[in-house]
Order: structure tokens, then sequence, then C-alpha cells
């Protein structure tokens, strides 16, 4: 029955819901903060103890949350359609590992990095990670398995994390890097926001106008070619976009495994298969999970907050396995 629910309702449901979850995420927490306070906060130059807590804690973190979890989920729906791999992930296919290479080599020979030199570092470690993982899995004839790519992608995903632990480690950096890459939004500034949400937005753009093109490429690259997509620029352009969501994504905070996995699946069985409407949905339905998973961290044992990338991981792993049992049918 939802199958036949309007698009244009679906889109209004996940708009109410992801409204929602940012105000209960601006709302709860380790201080007690009241509805009328965020209200304030928001749209009124009051300023009061729990205003201040709102503005300049609560709200560049979840804002952070927002973008984040749209970019991973945009980005790991892009890498499914372009590889025709119900497996892709920028967390499974060297992406973030890449990233957070790039990263601790940074932190260790340009230690006077600003944070958008952070950035640039995160987003060639991720092009050179998913170069890596495609390189391996188009080393063999036979093109790209899935299986063969999410092989390549743990080896090369293991790799390069052990480069970024053994820089931590000889440069005696591992708690610099640590608390990069451990996966959490806390201590997320606007001037943080400032630098890195252009980036994401800007791949975000470069998504939407190329979803059309992209569903194209989903079903066969030949038919693609046969309505005269030029498809070297086409995924080029794509492989772009997914560079710097996931680069821009780690860079804020840290590795977030599985996100831009079980998103994509669950946006297919509320939309359909057409990327005009999966990477939209993707961006408010990874937002709102984001949102939700950030919420739990700071809640379930408060007041000491949980890592987000553990309840993440406890969340996709289940997801990751009923994919892989069921062959990647399981929400197409």
């Amino acid at each position: 029955m939802f199958s036949k629910t309007p698009i244009s309702i679906k889109f209004g449901l996940s708009v109410l819901l992801f409204i929602l979850m940012f105000v209960m995420s601006i709302t709860f927490g380790a201080a007690d903060i009241g509805l009328k306070d965020v209200w304030l906060s928001l749209f009124s130059a009051t300023s009061n103890d729990s205003i201040a807590v709102i503005r300049e804690i609560r709200l560049p973190r979840e804002v952070a949350a927002i973008f984040v979890g749209a970019a991973l989920a945009v980005s790991g729906a892009m890498m499914q359609g372009l590889t025709r791999n119900p497996l892709a992930d920028p967390g499974l296919l060297g992406l973030t590992a890449g990233a957070n290479a790039g990263l601790a080599l940074t932190l260790a020979f340009i230690p006077s990095a600003n944070y958008f030199g952070i950035m640039i570092a995160c987003f060639l470690g991720a092009a050179l990670g998913a170069a890596m993982v495609f390189g391996l899995g188009a080393a063999k004839r036979g093109g790209f398995s899935p299986l063969r790519i999410v092989l390549a992608g743990a080896a090369v995903s293991a790799f390069l994390t052990a480069v970024a632990e053994g820089t931590g480690i000889y440069f005696k950096l591992s708690k610099n890097v640590s608390m990069w890459t451990a996966g959490g939004l806390i201590g997320t500034s606007w001037g943080q926001l400032k630098i890195v949400v252009p980036f994401i937005v800007f791949g975000l753009v470069i998504a939407v106008v190329l979803s059309r093109q992209l569903t194209i490429l989903s079903l066969s690259e030949e038919a693609a070619i046969g309505l005269g997509q030029k498809t070297a620029q086409v995924k080029a352009l794509l492989f772009l976009a997914i560079t710097i969501l996931a680069g821009a994504a780690v860079a804020l905070a840290g590795n977030m495994a599985f996100l831009g996995l079980m998103v994509p699946h669950v946006v297919r069985a509320i939309v359909g298969t057409d990327y005009r409407r999966i990477l939209p949905m993707s961006a408010i339905a990874g937002a709102i999970f984001m949102l939700f998973a950030d919420l739990l961290g700071r809640t379930v044992n408060a007041p000491f907050e949980t890592p987000v990338a553990a309840i993440v991981a406890a969340l996709g792993l289940p997801f990751f396995l009923l994919i892989v049992r069921k062959g990647g049918r399981t929400f197409a």
C-alpha cells in the first residue's frame, strides 16, 4: 500500500520526520533544555545559559550531523549505481580509510596545516583509496564483480588503516589521529562548518544534476552509450562528487562505516530505482539517520557519550550481513 503513495507525500513525510528529529536532537542531551529555549535560540536574539549551549555546542554539532549523513548516504547511493554493486559504500570501498590515511600523514608531515589543508588531504586520500580498489578490482579479466570489489575494498581499507595507525604510532600522534578518525561530532565549530559545508553542497549539486545519467548508467553502460551519453565524462564527474562527499565527511566526523550502504537500500524500497528520486531522498534519510545516531550517542549513557561510529556500526553490520545473504536484493 505504501508503494502506491504519491512521491510528493513520501518526500513531505520524510521532511517532517527530519524536522522532528532535528528538534529532538537539539532538545535532548546531558543538559536539560526546554522547547521554549530551542525556539528562542533559533528565532530570537535572546540569550541565557541554555540558549548558549544550543547555539555554540548543539546546533553546530547537529548541522554537522545533517551534512555528514547526507554526504555519506548520497555518495553510497552513487557508488552503488555507478558500479551496479549493492555492497558499495564509501567505508567498504576504501574511500574513508584513504581519507583517514591522508589525514594522518598530513598531521605527521605538515603539522602546521590548517583545517582546509587537512580537508584537501582527506580528498586526496579518498581518491587514492578508491583508485586502488578499482585498480585491484579490474586487474583480472571479467570486470567489476561485486565480490571482487568488496574483497579489494577490504584489503585496501586494511592497508590504509594500517598506514594511518602506523603513522600515528611512529610520530607519536596516535591520540590526535584517533580524535579525528574515531567518528564523532564532539567539538564541531561554526568555523569548521564554514569550510566543509560548501564542499558538501557542491558535491550534492553535482550528484543531483547527474542523477538522470546515473539512472541510465545503473541499468547498463551499453544503454547509456546507445542513448548518446558521454560515459567517461559522466563517470569522472560522479567519481569527483563521491570523493568530495566522502572526504569532507571524514574531515568533519571521522570514519562512519555502513551508513552509505544502509540508507540507499532503504530509500529504494520507498521511492523506486530512479536516481532522480533516490539521491534527494537519500540526503534526507541520511541526515535523519545521523541525527538519530548522534542523539542516541548523547543520551543512551548520559552524561557520558557513546561514540557515534560505534552506534552506526552496530546498526549497520547486521544490515550488511543481511544484504550479503540476500545477494543485494533485500530492498531493491
